[in-house]
């Protein structure tokens, strides 16, 4: 197969349910889709299992057990399990475009890694999608969203369909071309090399750290922030700690000042 789409999830079975559906609907689909489980109750398997005839490939699932945030560990699991050439990286409350797929085929190289964004909606919005507005696309409507709740904003040119258009606003957006987990890609070899996620980071700025040892490494990373879109549904962030957070960004300076490429506590103790 093409492509391994690794989704990390924890207790939001009824995001996921929304996300597979997306994935099941794609304009690409030789793919594999991986799901990656932080610990979630029984539920989360099921939605899981209920989308197993909806995919070209047999979904992976892959779960630990519940003993705080360690997403990093378990998106290392599933890099393990995965059996194509190339990754992609999202959560499982990130609706993908139907085109979503294709655009990370598309823009994928040796040398690079690809780093996507997304178009966040609140809670009123997130909640009124139902599965027709997900398989006819009409979520990614901007007139449907300003109907469900959503504030008009600059951003929201991001959902505009437009190659010339997309294609200069990937040029001139200066936000920075990081590693964004619910959104990015690479080949995977380059991610073995480094070992992977850091199991010592938990949530904040844990994804954006494997970017910036790529970059150590040498890659550069192209901007598809306006091509690969999805939707990022609301929720809260509760497992987030600021003595970790804190913890998270000296590692990062470390790795920034020290060219850090080849972390200990990844890929390698699994």
């Amino acid at each position: 197969m093409k492509l391994s789409i690794i989704i990390s999830t924890y207790n939001s079975e009824e995001w996921l349910h929304k996300v597979l559906l997306a994935y099941s609907v794609q304009s690409f689909d030789d793919f594999e889709i991986i799901v990656a489980d932080d610990g979630s109750k029984e539920i989360t398997k099921k939605v899981v299992d209920s989308f197993q005839s909806k995919f070209k490939h047999p979904i992976k699932y892959v779960w630990q057990e519940d003993i705080g945030f360690r997403k990093c560990r378990i998106l290392n699991e599933a890099i393990i399990v995965s059996s194509s050439e190339y990754l992609i990286f999202t959560d499982g409350d990130c609706i993908p475009r139907k085109d979503f797929v294709s655009q990370h085929n598309q823009y994928k190289q040796k040398g690079y890694f690809l780093s996507g964004g997304y178009f966040k909606l609140p809670m009123v919005t997130s909640k009124s999608i139902n599965d027709e507005d997900i398989i006819e696309g009409k979520c990614f409507s901007v007139s449907w969203l300003l109907k469900k709740g959503l504030k008009l904003n600059f951003k929201i040119s991001k959902l505009l369909q437009n190659s010339y258009f997309t294609k200069f606003m990937n040029w001139i957006t200066p936000t920075k071309r990081s590693w964004n987990g619910h959104n990015s890609s690479c080949y995977k070899s380059d991610i073995e090399i480094i070992n992977g996620f850091n199991e010592l980071l938990s949530y904040g700025g844990e994804d954006r750290e494997l970017g910036e040892r790529l970059y150590n490494l040498g890659l550069k990373s192209k901007q598809i922030r306006y091509s690969a879109i999805c939707i990022h549904l609301d929720h809260d962030r509760s497992y987030a700690d600021l003595e970790k957070i804190k913890f998270n960004r000296e590692i990062r300076k470390f790795n920034k000042v020290n060219k850090i490429t080849r972390i200990e506590c990844g890929i390698d103790k699994h």
